[in-house]
């Protein structure tokens, strides 16, 4: 079996700085947050979430429910960063829901998720393009990859892999429970189809230590093509920013 956790050190220090978790989204491994570290050196490890069926793990099985991914993923992260190390969790899209879900077992400094509904508007979300093939593709075409660089055979199998994500996310059913106590930042892109600023703005009842709403241009990943401006506003998270870790006035 593969580790769930990934990361790419950027120097022999790198253990005993703050933790930045990343979650991909549906269809997506963790490698393209590899180019983040060197943006990231001197504050921050950066680490990616692997789930089977993908990169490295392309051989091994999805887990069989949401809430198995997650336990498996927190699992492994308290084996990984310590627990008095400073901790920032952020998911995109489908990555999002994993990472609020992860919070709630391993609470971190902060959570930022981006292109992500709240977790109660996540009922049945995925059910529409689980069997639709070319709805799959659409979503395939924005996730951030040129499709001229991929074959048939190699598109075939990520847009299967983006199906089977797609059928993990409808065994979530979000369960109310106590409330976050550190602060969640959303970022929604204008041009985003897929989220709603609604859905963006449930994310403030999931937290009693502060909302933050950003915006950016763009699409539905607008965040990971262009992500200077998250990488900005994670430093600062990271490195203990009290103007970001604080309720907004």
């Amino acid at each position: 079996m593969g580790t769930w956790i990934s990361t790419w050190p950027g120097g022999p220090e790198d253990s005993a700085l703050p933790a930045l978790l990343c979650l991909p989204p549906a269809g997506a491994g963790c490698q393209q947050f590899r180019a983040w570290q060197p943006v990231l050196a001197g504050t921050a490890q950066v680490y990616g979430v692997q789930l089977p069926g993908r990169e490295n793990r392309w051989r091994e099985a999805m887990p069989d429910t949401f809430g198995e991914a997650v336990e498996a993923i927190a699992g492994e992260l308290v084996r990984t960063v310590a627990a008095d190390r400073p901790l920032v969790v952020f998911g995109h899209s489908f990555g999002g829901l994993l990472g609020y879900e992860l919070a709630r077992l391993v609470p971190p400094r902060a959570l930022v998720v981006s292109a992500c509904r709240a977790p109660g508007h996540w009922d049945g979300a995925g059910r529409g393009i689980v069997d639709d093939d070319e709805e799959l593709d659409k979503l395939f075409d924005t996730a951030g990859l040129d499709p001229a660089f991929l074959d048939d055979d190699t598109r075939a199998l990520m847009v299967e892999m983006l199906r089977k994500d797609a059928r993990l996310s409808l065994s979530y059913a979000h369960t109310p429970g106590a409330r976050l106590n550190l602060p969640v930042h959303a970022w929604g892109a204008d041009g985003d189809e897929t989220v709603t600023s609604a859905e963006l703005d449930g994310w403030a009842a999931v937290t009693t230590a502060g909302f933050h709403r950003h915006r950016t241009t763009g699409g539905h990943h607008a965040v990971l093509r262009r992500p200077e401006p998250v990488l900005k506003h994670l430093a600062g998270l990271l490195r203990g920013d009290d103007a970001l870790l604080s309720r907004p006035a």
